[in-house]
């Protein structure tokens, strides 16, 4: 798994950049990507930090969540229906997901 730069060296190249070296130049001298470096200063700019946001974890699962009681009521109504089945049904009702995702749902313990 990837582990973030520390801030220690995002501050050095964003003070780098701020004292006049461009992108490029402050990116070679640390032997970072050139593309870090301009988002790094990008962040710096908006942001004020060049701080690091959270690595990983799941970050779509409450799209799908926040169908689960449409979910769990077509599941109610038919007990032995199938993925492609709900799948089916949510298409119809307006909610575009996949077999994948629905059975990632429930393997979540479905809204428990």
């Amino acid at each position: 798994m990837s582990k973030a730069l520390s801030v220690d060296l995002r501050e050095r190249v964003v003070a780098a950049i701020e004292a006049g070296s461009s992108c490029r130049a402050a990116a070679l001298r640390f032997g970072v990507g050139i593309s870090s470096a301009i988002r790094w200063a990008s962040l710096k700019r908006v942001v004020g930090s060049v701080a690091p946001g959270p690595l990983g974890g799941d970050r779509r699962s409450g799209r799908i969540e926040a169908h689960a009681p449409l979910i769990l009521g077509l599941l109610e109504r038919t007990p032995d229906i199938t993925l492609s089945e709900l799948r089916a049904e949510l298409t119809d009702a307006g909610v575009p997901v996949g077999v994948a995702t629905l059975w990632r749902f429930f393997a979540r313990g479905g809204s428990h």
